[in-house]
């Protein structure tokens, strides 16, 4: 026989029934994403965010200046955590290397949706500070914790920066496209350059550009007439005015400038010299000591990232998106700056931080101290400036637990066999090495294999997409026929040097024997000893790969 329900027990009934709802409810809109878009998009319509202060209030802390891009632009302070003090705040520019980060934390605002917090328990807030000068000032006033950086040019910082003891613990890309030099009609290689007007951005990464391109073809600062200006852009103006034979610029102002001016071109960019411009973010020291944890958890979430934004379309796509809903960018020009970079994995990083000894690459040591001593020469980095080691922070990087195909360094660039095309294809610089053999020998000695250290590695390492041409070159005196064959060996005994000391793929080298067939201008008759001794010379060239 059916038991009848009480009043009283119908209504305890739909208090539980209600009770489980409600609780549903609440797991749903805290515990999934879906949930906390929902919580997202109410609090953003009703002016409320999770602090319970409307936007307009949290708008009082943030400052607009003047638009622009790295080097004078705006300040954009976030909104969500200001008054936060656990919350990492990052200072970032509009820039595709910050992709890792933003991707890693769903966006700039500190979120419980962000992987920094479900995986480390960490808040992290991105704050878009474009503003060169603003940037540093606010890392300086302790608004933000983290400071982005480029490695070369801080160089010519340390009057203002070494005083708050910076150290750096991340480096998050290689410059790949973002960087390059247009030139007018008739400069085919950057030997055309001599005796030239290049127009450049001085205190700026584009002098790190100038120094290893005119390096490439056994060229300095003197070989060529200087034009400074304040930023990248007054660059692109001078040249679209046609003030200037050359200018180094940034994307994607070289190709606007080829657009707009008939017969230019880009020479050569970052996508050749592909290891010179390096991104990293720096931290105070007193910061850190007080908070290796946190640096330490930010490193490895970036580091994840990085990886997944290059192993998968996918991520990259989210990433732009990202990125080009912090800065307003359209999605595609934000997609470009994340393909004008090479961004830097785990392994990319212990290489840099010169933690693997086999590694025979450009480092942030070789990179900082070389490019320190190019801008002093311009009297635009102070003589006594912090070393390397100073303030290096390689500890955020070997104490990750990262491992896998995914966090592996960059691998060299690959190249398929030499063909005869290339043997004459044009060559983007071209640098003679005055490398003595004995009579009739093509064995490298110790001196020649000192001067090619000297001379030429760091250059083969930071032209790494590039081919390199070694030609070789003889005198008149001997055989012709014996002399060819002579110059062809001594060619390759350079490149099989460069491939055994440095690592380098021997489907990189084109080699070439010119015998006695190419002397040097004035030498044509090899009339006496110097002119033989000019003619007797190995010439290596960077071809575009």
């Amino acid at each position: 026989m059916a038991t009848r329900l009480t009043t009283f027990s119908k209504f305890l009934i739909t208090l539980f029934i209600m009770g489980i709802l409600a609780f549903g409810l609440y797991f749903f809109l805290n515990n999934t994403g879906t949930g906390q878009d929902i919580v997202n998009t109410v609090e953003e319509k009703t002016g409320k965010t999770d602090s319970g202060s409307s936007d307009s209030d949290n708008n009082a802390v943030a400052k607009d200046d003047k638009q622009g891009g790295l080097f004078g632009g705006k300040k954009k302070a976030s909104t969500s955590s200001a008054s936060d003090d656990d919350v990492l705040k990052v200072q970032m520019f509009t820039w595709g290397g910050t992709a890792p980060g933003l991707y890693f934390n769903e966006g700039a605002e500190a979120n419980e949706r962000s992987r920094f917090f479900k995986e480390y328990g960490l808040k992290v807030e991105f704050v878009l500070i474009d503003d060169f000068d603003g940037s540093r000032n606010a890392w300086i006033a302790d608004e933000v914790n983290i400071l982005h950086n480029e490695v070369s040019a801080m160089n010519t910082e340390m009057e203002r920066l070494a005083p708050h003891d910076p150290k750096v613990f991340l480096h998050m890309d290689w410059s790949r496209g973002g960087d390059a030099v247009i030139v007018k009609r008739g400069i085919n290689s950057v030997n055309d350059l001599r005796g030239k007007t290049i127009a450049y951005a001085g205190f700026t990464p584009s002098v790190t550009f100038l120094a290893y391109m005119l390096e490439s073809a056994g060229m300095s600062f003197d070989d060529v007439k200087l034009q400074e200006v304040p930023l990248p852009t007054d660059a692109a103006n001078a040249f679209k005015g046609g003030k200037v034979d050359a200018a180094i610029v940034w994307s994607p102002d070289d190709e606007i400038a080829v657009r707009e001016v008939p017969g230019s071109k880009v020479l050569q960019s970052t996508r050749e010299a592909s290891n010179i411009i390096a991104d990293v973010y720096m931290v105070k020291n007193e910061y850190l000591r007080k908070n290796k944890d946190k640096i330490a958890k930010f490193y490895e979430g970036w580091m994840k990232g990085a990886a997944e934004i290059n192993a998968n379309a996918g991520n990259k796509t989210k990433a732009a998106k990202i990125l080009a809903e912090v800065t307003g960018l359209p999605h595609g020009d934000a997609m470009g700056m994340i393909n004008n970079v090479r961004l830097t994995n785990h392994g990319d990083n212990i290489n840099f931080f010169g933690q693997n000894t086999e590694f025979k690459g450009m480092t942030g040591e070789k990179l900082y101290t070389k490019m320190g001593e190019a801008f002093e020469v311009l009297k635009q980095a102070p003589a006594k400036r912090p070393s390397w080691r100073a303030m290096a922070y390689p500890i955020a990087a070997t104490s990750a637990s990262l491992s896998g195909a995914t966090h592996a360094a960059e691998g060299a660039a690959k190249f398929k066999p030499a063909t005869k095309a290339d043997k004459v294809k044009p060559a983007i610089s071209s640098k003679s090495i005055s490398i003595s053999f004995p009579t009739g020998q093509y064995k490298l000695g110790e001196n020649a294999k000192t001067l090619i250290d000297l001379q030429f590695a760091e250059i083969a390492k930071v032209y790494a997409n590039t081919r390199i041409r070694v030609e070789g070159n003889t005198d008149n005196v001997g055989n012709a026929t014996m002399n060819q064959k002579l110059s062809e060996q001594r060619a390759k005994s350079v490149a099989d040097y460069l491939q055994k000391q440095y690592g380098m793929q021997a489907n990189r080298f084109i080699i070439v024997g010119n015998g006695q067939n190419k002397p040097v201008k004035g030498c044509e008759q090899n009339q006496n000893d110097a002119c033989k001794s000019k003619n007797r010379r190995t010439e290596l060239q960077l071809v575009a790969g």
